[in-house]
């Protein structure tokens, strides 16, 4: 079954080379601030989208994720940076774009934070629970509880903002939060008891974030796109190097200083094209995907069962790490 699934997504564009030079014309970027987007902020400051003959790179950066979806899905963006759950609830709903590339998995980044007498996620049975309705919070949240034989009938549920989550459970206002960086380094600062029940890394890419292309864009700027990933795949290169210079350049584009983001930034795993390829044509395609799937349909975020070839298109990624 696997086998066949990768045999298939490879497949996707064999019959057609895509272009190894990029077409003339603009390419409009979404994007958020956060940090596993950053790579793109390395490529604009240090010129690697001209070097890879891209001219008119523009990053539109947006808040919230229904700004940047109304603007993906009404063609004022060629493409965008959204969580694979997202990407997913996307093609549910119609919206005619796939996944080129799988930019980051949240490790430590993401996680589920209690204070003293809670120990395991069984201890979270019949407590209050603060969290984001709709984002990764709740998602992370649906799988901890589904792994231990739990559903979210069995906690209290507080929806609020993830950046008031920890602080709520810093003032005492429930005793366990679910949120991400730099909340959760802001609340462990505040308070020396609280700890890690549970983070992204219990299964990898199960909190990610992807690359996504309306499938016209894809017909009409291939080279474009190939283009765009080649300079993603550059300006990894360079932050591996160069890393202190480019989070700098990554934490201003977020709104943050470095220091503020430095456990965040340990907490998250990059991709390189060729890593994001394997893993496309891979795990992320046999399992990871299935995972996010599963919990999203907990969450009820989607309703349905999307198939993997519906959404991935590995070849993009493929070209650009040739």
């Amino acid at each position: 079954m696997a086998a066949a699934l990768i045999g298939s997504l490879s497949a996707a564009h064999a019959a057609e080379p895509l272009p190894t030079t990029p077409e003339p014309g603009s390419f409009k970027l979404g994007i958020e601030p956060w940090l596993g987007y950053g790579q793109w902020h390395v490529a604009a400051k240090k010129g690697l989208f001209a070097k890879q003959g891209l001219n008119d790179v523009e990053i539109v950066n947006f808040s919230e994720d229904k700004d940047i979806n109304a603007a993906l899905a009404s063609g004022q963006l060629d493409a965008a940076n959204i969580a694979t759950h997202t990407a997913i609830g996307m093609v549910e709903a119609g919206l005619p774009v796939k996944i080129v590339m799988l930019l980051d998995f949240s490790l430590t980044a993401d996680a589920i934070v209690a204070g003293e007498g809670i120990n395991s996620i069984a201890d979270l049975k019949g407590k209050q629970v603060a969290f984001e309705e709709g984002t990764t919070s709740d998602i992370l949240l649906n799988y901890a509880l589904a792994n231990n034989g739990m559903t979210m009938d069995d906690i209290t549920r507080v929806p609020m903002p993830a950046s008031d989550a920890g602080s709520a459970l810093i003032a005492g206002r429930v005793p366990v939060a679910v949120t991400y960086e730099p909340y959760i380094s802001a609340a462990r600062a505040q308070d020396k008891a609280v700890k890690l029940l549970y983070t992204a890394g219990e299964d990898p890419g199960l909190i990610s974030d992807v690359f996504v292309v309306r499938d016209e864009v894809l017909k009409s700027k291939p080279g474009q796109v190939v283009a765009m990933l080649k300079a993603w795949d550059a300006a990894l290169a360079d932050y591996r190097v160069n890393t202190d210079e480019d989070r700098k350049i990554i934490a201003e584009a977020v709104g943050a200083s470095p220091d503020e983001l430095t456990t965040a930034f340990d907490g998250v795993t990059y991709y390189s094209v060729k890593e994001a390829n394997d893993a496309l044509t891979g795990s992320f395609s046999s399992k990871t995907f299935a995972d996010v799937l599963k919990a999203a349909k907990q969450a009820k975020l989607v309703t349905k069962d999307i198939a993997p070839e519906a959404i991935i298109d590995p070849s993009f990624a493929a070209a650009a790490a040739k």
